[in-house]
């Protein structure tokens, strides 16, 4: 079974590049998909095969295109992993989580800075006055004690 957790948007952009290229009947045909009717990416005006754009982008991410059969039968939440990254997605029956991040527009807003915690410095460990060795825990020298 195919795990999507390394697909990032870039990958699905080029998975969206590979099928303007080759054409949506071509790009489908090369990876063993059919048309369907389920859910649906939207990107710049144009709408692709979500599951096939899915499958081919995990190739782009692990070098390995997710087979047809991972895809289908509702295995695979297609709808919700592709509006997690950022992504208009339609149809299918999506997660309430799912609705509401494919319904947000990705914004670009600067980040808050996050105050950094200083790191103290180290102390350096005791030593011991007749041998120059470091003092365990106990304080007391393994060696000339």
């Amino acid at each position: 079974m195919a795990t999507f957790s390394s697909v990032t948007p870039q990958h699905v952009l080029s998975a969206i590049a590979e099928h303007d290229d080759r054409g949506a009947q071509a790009f489908l045909g090369v990876y063993g998909f059919t048309p369907t009717a389920g859910v649906t990416l939207t990107h710049e005006g144009r709408s692709y095969d979500a599951t096939a754009l899915l499958a081919v982008a995990h190739r782009y991410a692990t070098g390995r295109a997710a087979l047809p059969e991972e895809m289908t039968a509702g295995k695979v939440a297609v709808g919700t992993i592709l509006a997690k990254r950022g992504f208009e997605v339609s149809g299918g029956r999506p997660s309430a989580p799912a609705r509401r991040i494919a319904s947000r527009t990705p914004s670009r807003q600067a980040a808050v800075p996050r105050a950094r915690k200083v790191a103290e410095p180290e102390t350096p460990p005791a030593m011991c006055p007749t041998c120059h060795m470091a003092l365990p825990g106990t304080g007391v020298c393994d060696t000339c004690a």
